[in-house]
């Protein structure tokens, strides 16, 4: 987390997007309990709020243990002029919800955001309710909230059912226990995290030239070197199928030497590299790793 999270006295805002009682809510409040949690309508108005300086930080999510990456976010951080200055991983847990009084034996059909209804797939299908998708979880909650039927239901967090008062008739119904999604913290101001405070994680993007195996000279230095590379994802820019982004993460900081060699590299056999981030790996990180690897962690 950025130093400042570390102070009990931090005041301000952090952006997210959805409404009261989505996850990103949830993952702003654990990460910086001393700060106002703010609900924008899309990625676009949170990042904003921050370059305006209408808040402090965004919370943002970029990928799932399960439904995998939110596309948008790749498309939007390279031009959000916006630095990661922490990671944030949470651990989701859907709660299937309805008006009070109602009954799981009546309930037809739940609504929820189309990833929150395929991550609860199996158990709905058991449970015979038909999936509805929305915009989000937790205005899902409120449009059954405001509604006087009581054969629809929402899955959302257990923080919504609080805000919009409904009664939650099966908890934790997601299909796996690993349900798990990664928020990256984004500030106005980079705020890299030196080497001595423990393991730490570089973002970047990068565009390759239009040369036989430049993805492979590019990278090859990262082996090398023996920098770990930790995620590696492409992805398509101005509508077409020949401008390429990659989406990268590794382990080590950019004042390291095998990490600047790598580095180097790179660029000769790119186009543009940006780099989005040095930040402090999540605990996370390594608890996960022992699990995978029965107790044994080889990676940060």
């Amino acid at each position: 987390m950025p130093q400042a999270s570390r102070d009990p006295n931090l005041t301000g805002k952090i952006a997210y997007q959805g409404e009261p009682g989505a996850n990103s809510h949830l993952a702003a409040r654990e990460a910086f309990p001393t700060l106002e949690a703010v609900a924008y309508p899309t990625f676009e108005d949170a990042l904003g709020a921050v370059k305006s300086g209408d808040a402090l930080y965004a919370m943002i999510p970029i990928e799932n243990s399960v439904a995998g990456r939110v596309a948008d976010i790749h498309h939007l951080l390279p031009g959000a002029d916006l630095y990661i200055v922490a990671e944030h991983f949470l651990r989701v847990r859907h709660q299937l919800m309805a008006k009070k009084g109602a009954q799981l034996a009546d309930i037809k059909r739940v609504m929820s955001h189309t990833q929150a209804l395929g991550q609860c797939r199996n158990t709905l299908r058991k449970l015979g309710i038909m999936p509805v998708p929305e915009a989000d979880t937790a205005g899902a909650a409120r449009i059954v909230s405001e509604s006087a039927d009581m054969t629809t239901a929402a899955i959302a967090s257990r923080l919504a059912a609080e805000i919009y008062g409904l009664e939650i008739l099966k908890s934790d119904m997601e299909d796996e226990t690993h349900n798990t999604t990664r928020f990256v913290v984004l500030s106005a101001e980079p705020d890299d995290a030196d080497s001595d405070q423990g393991p730490v994680i570089t973002t970047f993007i990068f565009r390759v030239r239009n040369i036989p195996a430049a993805l492979y000279k590019a990278l090859g230095g990262f082996a090398t070197n023996g920098v770990n590379m930790t995620k590696l994802e492409s992805y398509q820019t101005e509508g077409t199928f020949n401008a390429t982004m990659f989406f990268a993460d590794i382990e080590g900081n950019m004042k390291e030497h095998l990490v600047q060699l790598a580095m180097r590299e790179l660029s000769f056999f790119s186009t543009e590299v940006k780099v989005l981030g040095t930040y402090p790996a999540s605990p996370y990180r390594k608890e996960a790793a022992e699990l995978a690897n029965g107790g044994q962690s080889h990676i940060i």
